[in-house]
């Protein structure tokens, strides 16, 4: 998919996973981020949501104008323009000085800080010269304490090191799904929109739990859960429940089953799929594909 790693079923990352055995180094900008270090225990952020850039403070915003005004921008809109002077190199300096907060459900809920600025420009694209309402913007990370309340003109939520970014349309995931061959291609983008649309609405995913971060892997990097809703539909069957829980494999590494259930809408009888993910890192990956699940 355009702007975004197309989904796989097996693991495959355009940066390397941060080593459980190394402390991450908390940006020059962001000091309150090495709270995120010591003995607390990690907690890693895997969340679907959308960037926004905030104005720390009445200076930076005055900056911007200032920048603004030394650009053409005559005839754009106010969100080309934003895109415009945020990307041009000579403005990196402003986007260093930006607040950037991943709202999910419409709730600002993270404050996020690249490590270096290959990350800013990650947030930088994430703006977007024309905006959807259907816009994805996926967030791997590690939690840090909560941001103190100067750090963006008093919003205060957890700050995120941010990884990995990258943004998308549900349209355009979608079309990078392939379909089975015996589903009609509305009705395959019709199951796949409601598969996604529930994973995102589902209470409390703020993509921080081992449950949470599984889901929202599969959701944008393992196809096959798309296609058998799709089939599932094509025989008469609703999906009833998306259920997660720790699965019996769990030992020494964190292991998630999600659990899949279908309802067949004349006879009430219910037929469950379910895959394993490994969610042991930052960066959750595939332990078993789809298949038949039955309850113990």
């Amino acid at each position: 998919m355009p702007g975004a790693p197309a989904p796989a079923a097996s693991h495959e990352n355009n940066r390397p996973a941060v080593s459980p055995a190394s402390q991450p180094s908390a940006p020059a900008s962001c000091p309150a981020c090495s709270g995120a270090s010591g003995s607390e225990a990690r907690t890693y952020i895997y969340a679907l949501g959308r960037v926004e850039p905030r104005f720390p403070s009445p200076g930076v915003e005055k900056e911007f104008a200032q920048a603004t005004g030394r650009g053409q921008t005559k005839g754009m809109t106010d969100r080309e323009v934003l895109y415009s002077v945020l990307s041009a190199r000579e403005n990196l300096y402003l986007a260093r000085q930006l607040c950037w907060v991943l709202t999910l459900q419409g709730l600002e809920t993270y404050l996020l800080v690249p490590r270096d600025s290959a990350e800013l420009k990650l947030l930088v694209e994430a703006v977007r010269p024309v905006t959807r309402l259907t816009d994805i913007d996926v967030v791997i990370g590690l939690r840090g304490p909560m941001a103190p309340p100067k750090m963006c003109n008093g919003l205060m939520v957890p700050l995120v090191v941010i990884d990995q970014v990258y943004s998308f349309d549900r349209e355009e995931l979608i079309k990078s799904i392939p379909r089975p061959e015996k589903v009609a291609v509305k009705e395959f983008q019709t199951a796949a929109e409601e598969l996604f649309d529930h994973i995102m609405q589902m209470t409390d995913n703020a993509g921080a739990t081992d449950e949470n971060r599984a889901l929202n892997y599969l959701a944008v990097r393992y196809p096959a859960i798309y296609a058998k809703v799709a089939e599932q539909f094509v025989v008469n069957a609703s999906l009833s429940a998306v259920e997660t829980r720790p699965s019996p494999l769990s030992a020494t590494r964190k292991i998630v089953d999600a659990i899949f259930s279908f309802t067949n809408r004349k006879t009430d009888v219910v037929e469950k799929f379910f895959v394993r993910v490994d969610v042991t890192e930052e960066f959750p990956f595939l332990v078993t594909k789809l298949s038949a699940y039955y309850d113990r």
